[in-house]
C-alpha cells in the first residue's frame, strides 16, 4: 500500500488476502467513506471480491494481460460488455462475469 503525497491517492493491492468476505466488505466500505467525505481516490486490486463488496466501486479498471479491457463506471460495466456480445447469465454475479 502506498499514498501519494498530497493527491489524496491511495494505492492498495490484494487486500483482501487471508481475510473473510465480511472484514474485506467492511474495509472496503469503509475506505469508501472516506474518499466520498475527503474526495480522495483510491485504486485497489481485489482478487474475486463478493458480489457486496464489488457493488461499493464506484469505477473499475478490468486489465487482461496488462492491458485495459474497461475503465469506467461500475454500473455500466455489464451494459458495455452486452455491446460487445458478451452477456452475464443471469444467475451469474457481475464480478465473477467479468474475471471469465
Amino acid at each position: 500500500e502506498m499514498i501519494v503525497g498530497p493527491t489524496k491517492t491511495l494505492f492498495m493491492d490484494e487486500i483482501s488476502t487471508g481475510l473473510d468476505s465480511s472484514t474485506t466488505f467492511q474495509i472496503v466500505k469503509c475506505l469508501q467513506q472516506i474518499v466520498h467525505l475527503m474526495d480522495a481516490t483510491v485504486f485497489m486490486s481485489l482478487l474475486q471480491p463478493a458480489p457486496e463488496t464489488f457493488e461499493l466501486f464506484d469505477d473499475i479498471i478490468l486489465l487482461s494481460e496488462g492491458q485495459i479491457v474497461y475503465q469506467g463506471p461500475r454500473a455500466h460495466v455489464v451494459e458495455f460488455f452486452e455491446s460487445c456480445g458478451f452477456k452475464c447469465p443471469e444467475r451469474k454475479g457481475t464480478a465473477d462475469f467479468l474475471q471469465e
